[in-house]
């Protein structure tokens, strides 16, 4: 692809002028240090003159998987005497599903209605290639039960949205039409969802407004004013409505394949094409890149793997490109591989679309933190090198993930920066106990990344003692307070790392000898009393409103007691204050969900809970003359 000099991309727009000024200052402020400041994009951020040198670079993204593309299903003439399946079950499906139900049945009494679970769901559509029982099982159960026309809904969040329009897109595979109903600001990841699995078009049913956060009366009456004449609209007309999908653009740029423009072209090139998340980077032109690519003796196209959601089909020069693209020095190749192959892992990947903001970060243990200067000590993250790996994450998001945001990553408030940390594996040592790594299995001198994701950052524990028994309390503590969700309303089990000082560290190690005792002193007093979780899981259930008139809290409470193990337990410390001692309570923790990280400032006393989603550790697999290029860099 190559830009002339006068074509309509060489034009600025008028936000231009904010967004280079914004690019400046974070190239001053977050690259000042060294070569950090090297070709910084966007690094000629004087105007382009008429003898402006031409750049080549490389695209950033992938080509997809190509996926087999889906026929949209003929529409109906009539709902009039057929069977219609109104199918899942996410935000407040309980309330619009049943009304859906006396709306069709009162216009088209002949029809035959199956409600929720009565058909089931086809889950999230799987990806080219790859056989999920839950979709064959929907789809027989569509042919089995006559199934002429799916409603399917409701898509209120990042991570339902895409199991709504499963049951969709199984449907159409078929050839029944159906119809999916989403939130407006679902709309695009419905319609996203459907492009992937190669439906062009998707009908959609607009709820303007948010499911959960409006009174019962209005839900309903949404559902008859505005949701039904949509559903109606989609099943029994032609597929043009404004809320189906639109057809999917061509690829932005193969991969390897060569822009060519002035770097004034290129930076706008790279910005209206979303391959930037808008900080400054470097121009991956083929000389630079070819700098990362001799830090791996794997061939350029390799193939690593194809990477969910938008299923680019991955190869290693795609890795160095965006490594290269971040500021990342060439020696952190086997790094930017390492977390690359760990995003193929759908434990690790699983939660990174939800509206929750699950923020991928990652640490690392070996030898290869000190050879390649990452810091395992006082902020750790934002030091400049570890700072750069994160900027790498954040890119492999965007263009070999396909995250987009508001499209398919749909954090309410947005995401944080992703950051890298190191494990301080001396520091481990000395007080007894295992590197994450090595507890896993791994022989000591090898290298590893594990890939993780966080729901809260930066609310720190301080002992206020040197009692092992204590500080295993506070921990505990602070487990149950940091959970999934805020007030402990979603999934209380999550996952959580636990960074602890080297101090810390050894306070705790007298009396826990591996961290594995540790972990089952934690999860043993980690607990909430019955009450507490079962008032936050009604009030703030994370999917739908409950009903008080029709289902109690005290029915609730029934349900929590039998499906999370409920037990009466010795009131945990912290309670000691209510004067019972014992509590029914629920486990906070299981085990084998949790890792402990010796790291951080070794001048403080501090602990820091960090929920999330599961981890994924991958070796580092380093070139055969790994001594020879450290020593030449």
């Amino acid at each position: 692809m190559k830009i002339g000099k006068g074509s309509s991309l060489g034009k600025m727009m008028k936000a231009e002028a904010l967004w280079r000024f914004a690019a400046m200052a974070l190239a001053l402020s977050t690259f000042s240090t060294g070569a950090r400041a090297q070709q910084c994009l966007f690094e000629s951020c004087a105007h382009d003159g008429k003898d402006a040198k031409e750049l080549s670079v490389y695209s950033p993204v992938p080509p997809s998987v190509a996926s087999k593309p889906i026929r949209s299903a003929p529409r109906l003439s009539t709902l009039e005497g057929k069977t219609i399946a109104i199918v899942g079950g996410s935000f407040m499906a309980k309330v619009t599903h049943p009304e859906l139900k006396k709306l069709i049945l009162a216009e088209f009494p002949t029809a035959k209605i199956y409600l929720l679970d009565e058909i089931g769901a086809a889950g999230p559509f799987p990806r080219p290639g790859v056989t999920r029982r839950e979709k064959v099982a929907f789809q027989e159960r569509l042919r089995d039960f006559g199934v002429d026309a799916v409603i399917a809904g409701n898509g209120g969040c990042g991570l339902c949205t895409p199991r709504e329009a499963g049951s969709c897109i199984a449907a159409e595979e078929i050839g029944i039409p159906s119809v999916m109903i989403a939130a407006t600001g679902f709309v695009e990841q419905a319609k996203s969802a459907a492009r992937d699995a190669g439906l062009a078009v998707l009908a959609i049913a607009e709820y303007k407004g948010s499911f959960a956060a409006e009174p019962r009366e209005t839900l309903l009456e949404k559902t008859r004013t505005s949701l039904w004449p949509q559903i109606k609209a989609a099943l029994t007309g032609e597929q043009t409505k404004a809320g189906a999908a639109q057809p999917a653009e061509p690829a932005a740029a193969p991969s390897a394949q060569i822009i060519t423009g002035t770097p004034r072209q290129l930076e706008q090139i790279f910005l209206d094409s979303g391959w930037t998340d808008g900080l400054p980077i470097n121009f991956p032109t083929e000389e630079l890149v070819n700098k990362f690519l001799k830090f791996t003796d794997l061939a350029p196209d390799f193939q690593i793997g194809t990477i969910p959601p938008a299923m680019h089909i991955t190869t290693v020069r795609d890795v160095a490109v965006n490594a290269a693209m971040s500021g990342c020095p060439p020696e952190f190749m086997p790094l930017a591989l390492a977390f690359t192959e760990a995003m193929m892992d759908g434990n690790f990947r699983r939660p990174l679309a939800s509206t929750h903001a699950w923020t991928p970060y990652c640490w690392l243990n070996g030898p290869i933190v000190a050879q390649l200067g990452l810091d395992c000590g006082q902020g750790e993250i934002s030091a400049a090198r570890n700072a750069a790996f994160g900027r790498f994450i954040n890119l492999a998001m965007l263009n070999l993930g396909g995250y987009k945001i508001k499209e398919n990553r749909m954090g309410t408030f947005g995401y944080l920066m992703p950051w890298c940390l190191a494990e301080n594996d001396e520091a481990t040592r000395a007080v007894g106990w295992l590197p994450h790594n090595e507890q896993l299995g791994y022989k000591k001198g090898v290298s590893t990344l594990t890939a993780a994701s966080a729901v809260n950052w930066g609310n720190n524990l301080v002992p206020a003692t040197v009692d092992a028994e204590r500080i295993k309390d506070l921990i505990a503590y602070d487990a149950t307070e940091k959970s999934q969700m805020a007030v402990r309303s979603g999934m209380p089990c999550t996952y959580r790392v636990f960074l602890i000082t080297p101090g810390v560290a050894k306070n705790l190690a007298g009396r826990y000898k591996t961290k594995r005792e540790l972990e089952d002193a934690v999860v043993a007093a980690a607990r909430i009393p019955l009450d507490e979780r079962a008032f936050a899981n009604y009030w703030g259930n994370p999917g739908s409103a409950f009903d008080p008139e029709t289902y109690t809290i005290a029915r609730h409470r029934m349900k929590i007691s039998r499906t999370e193990n409920a037990a009466r337990t010795p009131t945990p410390p912290w309670l000691d204050w209510t004067g019972f001692n014992t509590l029914p309570t629920v486990p906070a923790m299981e085990r084998g969900k949790s890792a402990f990280i010796v790291t951080g400032d070794p001048s403080r006393n501090k602990v820091l809970c960090v929920p999330g989603g599961a981890t994924k550790t991958i070796a580092i697999k380093l070139p055969a003359d790994w001594e020879r290029l450290l020593k030449e860099k």
